[in-house]
């Protein structure tokens, strides 16, 4: 539809150039120079239009400061060559251009992230603090509890093409994955109705990029915010480019208790280990606890005395055995 609107836009000014160029030249040729000039305009506009739908206004404005700091030297080199060598006009003409489009290029890459250009168009009106939702916390759940207890301050930023994914989870032939599609929904009103939450969409996309992943590390680039996900994988990558991560398992396995070599937990065995004998319970907090000899405890609340604890990347492990009376006399 897009597509068509701007074919549409470029047969306008084109018609427009033909009908109002006789107006301006009595000549002949005036309405096909037109139809030419009009069919430029259009195509010009929808140029800019592209630019701005691609580009943040910081990258807009850092490559027209180029342009001209390269047009500028560009002019000054050319003139200094005049004096010095005998060339055909079109040559300075090119040093200009190629000027031009070297200080654009350097300044559109590189000049963007000095700081008052950063502040330009990139950031939310009054969002000292930007979080960037991912998909998978927005479908995980947690991230209302985490707003509603005022650990997430500032703007939350819910971006259209994150949005859109959730939708195309929540209109999946899979029952897995549209029951999930369906709570993510469900978390993004209750998101939306929180009074603790600024909640902004976010409109902006790269019809250039092809993942919603890469989308998000240019969006929190641009923005210089911190996103906030689930996914593993968006962690490192995110983090080898410098983003600030906030990561929900991270802050769920900070807040985990501290459980010491010695200490008692009561825990409920219910179901069997790898190994033989072992039984596996849960605390509270979803910390699995394996537990010697467990297993024909099944369904029994035990006192289990912690034997060592393991921090994984996927999260904390307990190890435990039924205490006896020795281990009672050794613990004092």
């Amino acid at each position: 539809m897009l597509h068509v609107l701007r074919f549409l836009l470029i047969a306008a000014t084109s018609i427009v150039g033909f009908y109002f160029a006789p107006f301006i030249s009595k000549a002949e040729t005036a309405p096909l120079w037109g139809v030419v000039f009009g069919f430029v305009v259009g195509c010009v506009i929808v140029f800019v239009e592209i630019l701005l739908e691609r580009y943040s206004a910081r990258t807009l404005v850092a490559a027209a400061l180029g342009l001209t700091a390269g047009l500028i030297v560009g002019n000054l080199f050319a003139y200094a060559l005049s004096k010095t060598v005998e060339a055909p006009e079109y040559f300075y003409a090119l040093i200009v251009l190629v000027c031009g489009y070297i200080g654009t290029m350097l300044a559109a890459t590189k000049l963007r992230d000095i700081p008052f250009l950063a502040a330009l168009g990139s950031r939310p009106a009054g969002g000292a603090n930007l979080n960037i939702l991912d998909t998978s916390v927005i479908i995980d759940g947690r991230i209302t509890d985490v707003i509603e207890s005022g650990f997430l301050p500032g703007v939350v930023i819910i971006p259209r093409f994150v949005l859109k994914e959730i939708q195309l989870v929540a209109d999946s032939s899979n029952p897995l994955k549209r029951n999930r599609g369906r709570r993510g929904l469900e978390i993004l009103n209750k998101i939306q109705k929180s009074a603790l939450a600024r909640v902004e969409i976010w409109e902006k996309d790269y019809t250039d990029i092809a993942t919603v992943d890469e989308k998000l590390l240019r969006l929190s680039k641009e923005l210089d915010a911190n996103l906030v996900t689930n996914d593993y994988n968006l962690n490192q990558v995110a983090e080898l480019q410098g983003i600030k991560i906030l990561n929900l398992n991270n802050l769920a396995n900070a807040l985990k208790a501290v459980v010491l070599p010695g200490e008692l937990l009561p825990v409920q065995v219910v179901k069997e280990g790898k190994e033989p004998g072992q039984g596996v319970g849960y605390l509270d907090d979803g910390t699995m606890v394996v537990v010697e000899n467990g297993r024909s405890h099944i369904g029994d609340d035990l006192e289990v005395l912690i034997t060592s604890v393991l921090q994984t990347a996927a999260g904390r492990m307990i190890f435990g055995k039924i205490p006896e009376d020795n281990d009672y006399i050794a613990g004092g």
